[in-house]
């Protein structure tokens, strides 16, 4: 089962319109590896009303996959 988004990168954010849903999902396999930094990405955002703290990963929003949102796609280069 393949759980890839729209640019195969993973989903940090609430949801919304269900504000009281975090998600965080599409590591596509790399869940294992990512999910140290994506617990503590999630920590921030539950503690700091929807804000993040140590890094920046506003670019991995809900908003990039949703009605056209807002965000752009993540495409990384240099993946084979």
């Amino acid at each position: 089962i393949s759980d890839n988004t729209i640019d195969q990168n993973a989903i940090i954010d609430f949801h919304p319109e269900i504000p009281n849903l975090l998600l965080l999902n599409g590591f596509s396999g790399h869940g294992l590896q990512q999910s140290p930094a994506a617990g503590r990405a999630a920590s921030e955002l539950l503690e700091n009303d929807g804000r993040f703290v140590t890094l920046d990963l506003t670019r991995f929003s809900f908003e990039r996959c949703y009605h056209g949102g807002s965000g752009s796609p993540v495409f990384e280069a240099g993946i084979v």
